[in-house]
């Protein structure tokens, strides 16, 4: 194996460490679900995000109470805080 090759795959196996923590940070979630959280952090309905994000309030609130199991909180402004101290939001 050439000194380039090992290179390479050194540069590989660390952007998927590199992957692996940021995912641990963000707790798996989505793109939508944070963009969900920080919509709720600027003061906005969840009817209204569901209009955003093209889905009832009532998917926006199941979708929010799973991200709150998934993270470890019991609601929707501490899964908001939890997001910003993580600066995800």
């Amino acid at each position: 194996m050439s000194f380039s090759e090992v290179v390479a795959r050194s540069e590989v196996a660390r952007s998927e460490v590199v992957r692996k923590e940021l995912d641990i940070e963000r707790a798996g979630l989505t793109d939508d679900e944070l963009l969900l959280l920080a919509e709720l952090a600027k003061g906005v309905t969840v009817d209204r995000v569901g209009r955003r994000l093209d889905v009832s309030g009532r998917t926006v609130r199941r979708r929010l109470r799973g991200i709150c199991d998934r993270i470890g909180v019991a609601t929707a402004i501490e899964a908001v805080a939890w997001a910003a101290r993580r600066r995800l939001i």
